[in-house]
């Protein structure tokens, strides 16, 4: 396996390499240890959401993570729980950093009115070093989540979960995020926006700087009922997504994260294939 650069290094070759990428503030990714966003991903820093390998307990998904040479995960609850204790998340932190993994961020997390249980929440996260919240919250909590986002320095990504949902259109996460604090923000499922008859490619560029995740998959069709598929097989247009990525200014230090759904008991083939696809296009986009 590939050594992981140190800081210095990695200063450097972002100096050097990455003019109008994805470095625009100093990343607690880089923390001793933890590697950064990747050439052959364009300087994103490109991972995946532990979700997809969901039918593996969690010592094993992270083994396959670090075979497929992704060097960022972001964490779903039955992997990592929110009531960890600190000697579960200083386990946990500890098993990442061996496989030079960083936990980009956390999710989906239900957040409500209740002040206190909000904050039990970024507790954890703050504990684990986790930057960005993937988020469901309900419309009278976020006056609570403002409060919380100052307070840590951590960031809440509206998720919007496809037809029917609270946040279904991009005009519905939009609306939310009006006027709140600059880190609440999205995480934009692609493939929910697919599903939901929105372009990603606009819902990126119309949410902006507010951008802070990414559920990267790709469906057949713009229908409630479309199929997931493998990146590049689908209508998702990925050398647009990365193109719009790079002009928000999407934080190196954000969660752009791989999420496929299909062969729960078996995806490990297609989630490689999703992968070579995305390095393709990331090479689109630096050849570009």
């Amino acid at each position: 396996m590939k050594h992981a650069p140190s800081r210095r290094k990695f200063l450097a070759l972002a100096a050097a390499g990455a003019a109008g990428a994805t470095l625009f503030d100093l990343p607690r990714a880089l923390a001793e240890g933890v590697p950064g966003p990747q050439r052959k991903y364009a300087w994103f820093p490109m991972g995946i959401q532990s979700y997809s390998l969901r039918a593996y307990q969690v010592d094993e998904a992270l083994k396959h993570i670090q075979a497929l040479d992704l060097h960022h995960v972001e964490l779903f609850g039955a992997h990592f729980s929110p009531g960890s204790s600190p000697d579960e998340i200083a386990s946990m932190l500890k098993k990442v950093r061996t496989l030079e993994i960083a936990i980009s961020a956390h999710g989906v997390n239900h957040f409500t009115k209740d002040h206190e249980a909000n904050r039990k929440l970024f507790e954890f996260s703050n504990r684990a070093g986790i930057r960005n919240i993937a988020a469901d919250p309900d419309p009278d909590s976020f006056d609570s989540l403002d409060k919380l986002v100052a307070e840590y320095g951590i960031r809440i990504a509206i998720h919007n979960h496809g037809p029917g949902h609270r946040y279904d259109k991009i005009s519905d996460v939009a609306e939310a995020v009006k006027g709140r604090h600059k880190w609440v923000g999205a995480c934009a499922d692609l493939g929910h926006f697919i599903r939901s008859g929105e372009d990603p490619v606009k819902a990126i560029r119309d949410l902006g700087e507010r951008v802070f995740g990414i559920h990267l998959k790709d469906f057949d069709a713009p229908k409630g009922n479309a199929k997931g598929v493998v990146l590049g097989k689908g209508v998702l247009d990925l050398a647009g997504v990365l193109r719009a990525l790079r002009e928000v200014r999407f934080p190196a230090d954000g969660a752009l994260s791989l999420e496929y759904e299909e062969k729960e008991k078996d995806p490990i083939a297609d989630i490689r294939a999703c992968i070579e696809v995305a390095a393709e296009a990331a090479a689109r986009i630096v050849g570009g």
